[in-house]
């Protein structure tokens, strides 16, 4: 790996399909760990727990909710407007 490759100031705007799949995985974990927490808090007697674990799904419902979000684009068109690298540019 190049150490001096400068970071990329923003995320492409088009999703790669291994981005896709990280994406769907990465969905999946939260949305699991969001009825694990939702189940136990209902298990929980205590009030203290009981709020401590529906906090810790409330904040994976929200990961999923973000994750979600970048897959609701329009990737075909996004890929299908972004210019050939390999084209030549005319003025």
């Amino acid at each position: 790996m190049d150490n001096n490759q400068v970071p990329m100031p923003n995320p492409p705007r088009a999703i790669s399909s291994k981005d896709i799949l990280y994406l769907k995985d990465a969905l999946s974990w939260e949305l699991n760990a969001f009825k694990k927490f939702h189940f136990l808090a209902e298990q929980a007697t205590d009030e203290e727990i009981k709020q401590a674990l529906d906090n810790a799904g409330r904040m994976h419902q929200n990961h999923y909710e973000k994750l979600l979000t970048h897959l609701q684009v329009d990737n075909n068109t996004l890929m299908a407007n972004m210019q050939n690298p390999n084209q030549t540019q005319q003025h």
